[in-house]
């Protein structure tokens, strides 16, 4: 697992800011209720790309595991909530996930080469908090957390290789546009606490 975190290390831009951990610490509900709807959006993501592209047999295959995943994720998640009494309620979401999709081409195949490429970014970004996180966790938390990290990591991966299927080549210089969007929403501070929010602006 050391070698496809360090793979992951190598392919986003920064680490997640040392602020962002302490930010998470002292909102583990808030955490987990936002990481239960993470789940449940990547398997809406991975379910709508089926209904949209149904003549990609290799992308069929790979997003109905995928979704499969992030559904049996998200009911750990909400298991891990019930024991601890934390209630599962709306949210709003982050500015990353929009962020990233704003630049997504409008027309295929550019389009399905950019939402591949920003689902692997997400993945990526997530199997590198819960390794941040993990260490300063509970040992409950920190057990399930390292648990997500072999599937995240797969998960990432199948998405680059789609994106590179459906360019028909290489993807590295729109990888790195969205790397540089990425790094931006990562590093710069945000108003709320979300799984994949910047830190916290600090109060005056």
């Amino acid at each position: 697992m050391n070698e496809a975190l360090q793979e992951i290390h190598d392919f986003l831009p920064c680490r997640t800011p040392s602020r962002w951990i302490e930010n998470a610490l002292a909102n583990q509900d808030l955490m987990l209720i936002d990481h239960a709807h993470c789940e449940k959006k990547a398997a809406s993501t991975a379910l709508s790309l089926m209904y949209r592209y149904v003549d990609n047999t290799d992308l069929l295959k790979k997003m109905s595991r995928l979704a499969r995943e992030e559904l049996r994720h998200f009911e750990q998640v909400l298991a891990i909530m019930n024991k601890r009494g934390v209630a599962y309620t709306h949210l709003t979401p982050a500015r990353y996930a929009a962020g990233l999709r704003e630049a997504v081409r409008k027309d295929d195949p550019g389009r399905l080469v950019d939402v591949l490429i920003v689902g692997a970014i997400i993945e990526a970004r997530s199997c590198e908090r819960f390794a941040a996180l993990a260490p300063h966790l509970d040992e409950k938390l920190a057990e399930f957390y390292n648990s997500l990290l072999k599937s995240e990591a797969r998960h990432y991966q199948d998405y680059l290789k789609l994106a590179v299927q459906a360019n028909s080549g290489p993807v590295d210089e729109r990888v790195a546009e969205f790397m540089a969007i990425e790094q931006r929403l990562i590093e710069e501070p945000d108003s709320e606490f979300r799984f994949h929010s910047g830190p916290l602006a600090k109060s005056s």
